[in-house]
């Protein structure tokens, strides 16, 4: 089997239950790229419940393209049943349901939508919520609350402004933490920010999360794959938990940890090598990760080579290309640095070919060495070719 990105991302998924709201005014064709998603994840085995508003929502063309991707889903591939998933014309029966604006605007969700939701998600894992939420930020407020009321495993929230980027950012932030998104919603910070308008869709991300959903995204409606399936991700994930922990690998993240490594391979970033030469990095590895699930980078301290001079070199420190600028690869090195403390090590070093890597070890207090400077046995079969473009560095632990 060929791990891929997406399929990490899929086994994340597997067996849970994730929301979708799409509040849509634009072309009805862009909807099939949805489809096509929830395609990808009932063929995964997981429930997608979808909540769609706005001007097209219930326009045939919409549901049209929205249920062409599900056509002829091979139930025999799948674990779950697959009833004849026809949204048009809705006539009120496969998996469509409505839900008014009265039961929307209600501060708790009505047992009634509850009842709709389960009598069609007992027979199918799919399940469409035609919406007469009249903005985005109403239909994001109820589905956190129906997220939080189903403790969804993840809600994603497709609004026309994607991301949350504050005035003059390039791009949106690649994450934040309930902490973070309680801080933006203080009085005035978030129109300091340029985030005014986006107050109250930011207050219904903050709810849900402290009400039980264990993450959500929000991004445009066309980058909703890449926001699920990719390490570059095109918006914004929102977390409970501390933003960021770092804690050793284990087994389970070994396949993925190679693939990521592989990717700074091809990138540039890191030494090419063979499984063999991986296989070290994984068994003293640490991996950041971003709330419960998403990896956001991964290094090793290696020691063994270089008992002699009680030293320790980072190896493989790389961060997912959504994460990178956003302090993971700091926290990682200042895991290397306590762990280096706590085995009695002297001093920490790190090689890289890359200037922006070596300024970014610069930044960590590292200094600038020549590679006489290094334990010898750095050099040990060690490739001349690269070794000529090297840069090394050096942080004293005493």
């Amino acid at each position: 089997m060929v791990f891929t990105e997406k399929e990490f991302y899929l086994d994340e998924f597997r067996g849970r239950t994730l929301i979708f709201a799409v509040h849509h005014g634009g072309p009805a064709d862009r909807l099939r790229a949805l489809g096509e998603v929830t395609r990808d994840l009932l063929l995964n085995d997981t429930r997608v419940l979808i909540l769609l508003a706005g001007p097209t929502a219930r326009e045939r063309a919409a549901l049209r393209a929205l249920e062409k991707p599900l056509a002829g889903l091979p139930s025999a591939q799948v674990s779950m049943p697959f009833p004849q998933l026809r949204l048009v014309p809705n006539d009120g029966g496969g998996p469509v349901a409505t839900i008014t604006a009265d039961e929307i605007a209600r501060p708790d969700v009505p047992d009634g939508v509850l009842a709709r939701v389960w009598d069609i998600m007992r027979a199918t894992p799919f399940f469409l919520g035609l919406c007469d939420a009249d903005t985005p930020d109403r239909l994001a407020a109820f589905a956190a609350r129906l997220g939080a009321r189903l403790r969804a495993h993840k809600l994603v929230i497709a609004d026309p402004e994607g991301g949350v980027a504050p005035a003059g950012a390039e791009r949106p932030l690649s994450f934040m933490d309930e902490e973070m998104t309680a801080q933006l919603l203080a009085a005035g910070e978030a129109e300091s920010t340029g985030l005014g308008t986006r107050r109250a869709l930011l207050d219904a991300v903050r709810i849900g999360l402290l009400d039980g959903i264990s993450s959500i995204n929000l991004c445009t409606l066309d980058g909703v794959a890449r926001e699920l399936f990719t390490y570059e991700g095109s918006g914004t994930l929102f977390t409970r938990e501390d933003y960021c922990k770092v804690e050793r690998l284990s087994l389970d993240d070994y396949h993925e940890v190679e693939k990521v490594l592989e990717r700074g391979q091809r990138e540039g970033y890191l030494k090419v090598r063979t499984p063999a030469e991986i296989a070290p990095i994984l068994f003293s590895g640490y991996g950041a990760t971003i709330g419960q699930h998403h990896l956001a980078g991964v290094c090793s301290l290696q020691t063994e080579r270089y008992e002699a001079e009680r030293a320790g070199e980072i190896v493989g420190l790389y961060t997912i290309t959504r994460f990178k600028g956003e302090g993971v690869g700091v926290k990682l090195v200042d895991c290397m640095k306590a762990v280096g403390r706590e085995r009695g090590l002297v001093f920490l070093f790190a090689c890289t070919t890359q200037e922006r890597v070596g300024q970014f070890f610069e930044r960590q207090g590292f200094r600038s060495i020549t590679q006489a400077e290094t334990p010898p046995a750095k050099w040990l079969g060690y490739d001349e070719a690269r070794r000529r473009g090297l840069m090394c560095y050096r942080f004293d632990l005493a």
